[in-house]
């Protein structure tokens, strides 16, 4: 069984969530304190999130292309919390195998090196192999679940890691806080991007709860 997946995400009025720009705009610390709130211990976040906050700045290089080709795992420990990748073809490289005492997890695709994920192991780093020219982000979340014990994950941006998990249908719930200030640049994410389907039609949602948190709003909405 997969873990309950809730999208945990802070966003200028006008749905941008730039971090240097919502830092700017964010009161305070309300968006931590929501997510320690919300009782999910693991956490999700995509490549480009993962660069800008944990990765190291050089990309990984293969010295093989040979893919790993399989669907396939390595659990190198349990952890009561997660602090997880999606990194399609192994180009994050990774200084430390934990961060804030959450054990790091690297999603990737089958057709992602086998000689990344031989360095993966080799620093006591987990990961998961799952999907061919893609990550079959379903599937992983059943291994997340089955093989890593990771019962709730809050999935935490960016835009386009968002809107696939939206695509796939694998959100149980959305948590969105809307910061006192206003982007309005072009071209800036936003909170859910990058679904190339034009005729997708929206997605209607139910509000679960609603709190004001200083000038922040916090929202919160289950899936009709």
């Amino acid at each position: 069984m997969r873990p309950y997946i809730i999208c945990h995400m802070i966003a200028s009025v006008d749905g941008r969530i730039d971090c240097d720009m919502t830092e700017q705009i964010e009161g305070g610390n309300e968006y931590y304190e929501a997510l320690e709130s919300l009782e999910c211990p693991s956490m999700l976040m995509g490549r480009v999130t993962m660069q800008m906050h944990y990765a190291l700045a050089e990309p990984f290089v293969a010295a093989s292309p040979e893919p790993i080709g399989r669907e396939a795992l390595h659990v190198a420990r349990k952890s009561g919390a997660y602090c997880v990748a999606i990194d399609t073809l192994g180009k994050l490289q990774w200084g430390e195998n934990e961060f804030d005492g959450q054990a790091l997890v690297v999603i990737t695709s089958e057709q992602c090196p086998r000689a990344y994920h031989d360095r993966l192991t080799e620093q006591g780093i987990s990961w998961i192999a799952t999907g061919g020219e893609r990550i079959d982000l379903a599937r992983a979340m059943e291994l997340l679940g089955a093989e890593f014990g990771v019962e709730r994950l809050a999935v935490t941006g960016g835009g386009h890691i968002n809107g696939a998990f939206l695509e796939a249908g694998l959100l149980d719930e959305v948590s969105f806080m809307v910061a006192p200030g206003i982007d309005g640049r072009a071209g800036m994410a936003a909170v859910f991007d990058g679904i190339a389907d034009s005729h997708r039609p929206a997605t209607n949602l139910r509000l679960r709860s609603l709190q004001q948190m200083g000038d922040t709003v916090w929202l919160r909405y289950t899936f009709k």
